[in-house]
């Protein structure tokens, strides 16, 4: 390893930067010894004073990793199911550090779920612990690359974040470095298609190579590559399930709140807490298959159909208030209006002014918080208005063939919205409402009822609030008939009886 030196330091510092070298070239295939070595623990002043050390399944994999480098000719391939919060982005910063470390010209790819994901989370925690690495003047890190500093290595000694993309699939078919290193990190694994996986797989075919390929992820879907890393293909890999329990760092109440929520056995606690996969199916409560449809689906609608408003009121400072209009399966033609930092007045003047321009039958405003002062303008201002308690018990106003039982409103409002995709409703090509929708997960309470991921679990995994979704969800909040906005009040929210009988879905 030969790292840029100034030819004019003094012989001291010449000879401890060779004394480094030394040291991190002796932990080429010991990457916990590197990470014991190579961060301040324990060391005053520093952000590492009160740790002295990885956890125990963070050495645990460390160690996995070296064992794995004893073997030659062989691929290392580890797979971790987790809970949240165990340290994973850490874990996936040490050894990213150590591979470019302790090897000349290693080459390497690391991608995720999403680009949030990628730029937020796993780059962000890289960015944390470069910093605080003995050998951090080695390399330079970018907004999307880790590369060697040494002159000439720019390309050739570097690890990318790289946004998956299976129309674009060059990036993963071209991680080939003959004789030398290969890493590829897949991080909340359980989303990254099939399509990245197997042209991963192919690339990493280079002879007298060490290659290793890390996956990581709560284990959200029950199919899938990610999956058939503890099933079908466990055999070529060191995989591991971590219990969110057993690790230090991780908020117990948190997770003790969880498990009152959903209770011990819930599919929301077994995939965000036990690191095991769901039962059945994916824990994605809006497929992405649906969306794709709805995006390819004709915008259609009849003149008996009722135009609904769903209004999604901002609560925070990074979120955004939404109007969304729909006209029976046409939830495309009237774009949704995306309105930050304005007051409950200026809003709902916005929606009046909709509601008139648009002749809406019915307005659903999300009444928890801030929105009553919303509900409450519109119906001065004479508009038909209903407001909706997320939070309220669920009214069984779903389709008379759904099984399905809701633990809250919300829920229920988007049971009734998955069911009017599969019916065939029209959706935009919007990649934020497409990130929204498929973002929510669920799990079930303890009375086996639906119930959606909060809005504030979603914020701590990195996502935005799905206000997007929220609003069009709203628009299923109630049955509605054309012509009931002319005077007359619905059901619901708003203390009203149903006006018709209308089948949001037909």
């Amino acid at each position: 390893m030969n790292p840029n030196s100034n030819t004019a330091a003094a012989p001291a510092a010449r000879d401890a930067e060779a004394a480094l070298i030394a040291d991190i070239a002796g932990f080429s295939r010991d990457p916990l010894g590197f990470v014991l070595y190579a961060f301040p623990w324990r060391s005053a002043g520093t952000a590492l004073a009160e740790r002295d050390g990885p956890d125990d399944w963070q050495r645990d994999i460390l160690r996995a990793v070296g064992e794995g480098l004893m073997t030659a000719g062989e691929a290392i391939q580890v797979a971790v199911a987790s809970g949240h919060g165990i340290g994973k982005s850490a874990l996936v910063a040490w050894l990213l550090l150590w591979s470019l470390s302790t090897h000349e010209d290693t080459r390497g790819v690391v991608t995720a779920n999403t680009d949030s994901q990628l730029r937020t989370k796993t780059w962000a925690e890289l960015a944390k612990w470069h910093r605080l690495c003995l050998c951090k003047h080695w390399f330079t890190l970018s907004a999307t690359a880790l590369y060697a500093a040494q002159a000439g290595h720019e390309k050739t000694w570097r690890i990318d974040m790289v946004p998956w993309s299976e129309r674009n699939t060059e990036a993963f078919a071209g991680l080939h470095n003959q004789g030398k290193r290969i890493v590829v990190v897949f991080d909340e694994a359980s989303a990254i298609p099939d399509q990245i996986w197997e042209t991963t797989e192919g690339a990493l075919t280079d002879s007298n190579t060490e290659i290793l390929w890390l996956a990581f992820g709560n284990p959200t879907r029950n199919s899938g590559r990610f999956r058939e890393c503890f099933g079908r293909f466990k055999h070529r890999w060191r995989h591991r399930q971590i219990d969110s329990r057993s690790v230090r760092i991780t908020n117990k109440k948190q997770i003790a709140q969880w498990v009152a929520d959903y209770g011990e056995d819930s599919d929301f606690v077994r995939v965000r807490v036990k690191g095991q996969f769901p039962r059945a199916g994916s824990m994605q409560f809006i497929g992405s298959d649906l969306i794709t449809a709805a995006i390819q689906t004709e915008a259609r609608s009849f003149a008996h159909d009722a135009l609904v408003i769903g209004v999604d009121v901002a609560r925070f400072g990074d979120d955004q208030s939404v109007i969304y209009a729909r006209k029976g399966r046409d939830a495309r033609t009237f774009p949704p209006i995306k309105l930050r930092n304005v007051d409950t007045m200026t809003l709902a003047g916005r929606v009046a002014e909709e509601a008139r321009r648009l002749k809406a039958d019915a307005v659903f405003v999300d009444e928890g918080g801030v929105g009553a002062g919303v509900v409450d303008r519109l119906r001065q201002l004479n508009v038909n208005v209903i407001g909706v308690q997320f939070g309220a018990k669920a009214d069984g106003l779903s389709p008379t063939d759904a099984v399905e039982r809701y633990a809250n409103k919300r829920a229920e409002m988007y049971g009734n919205l998955r069911q009017a995709l599969k019916a065939g409703l029209a959706l935009p090509d919007d990649q934020e409402l497409i990130a929204d929708l498929t973002n929510i997960d669920y799990g079930f309470n303890a009375r086996d009822e639906i119930q959606l991921e909060k809005k504030e679990e979603m914020k701590k995994r990195g996502l935005a609030s799905p206000d997007l979704a929220d609003a069009l969800a709203l628009t299923y909040a109630y049955p509605a008939m054309a012509g009931a906005g002319a005077g007359r009040h619905l059901g619901g929210g708003g203390g009203g009886r149903l006006v018709s009988e209308w089948d949001p879905f037909g």
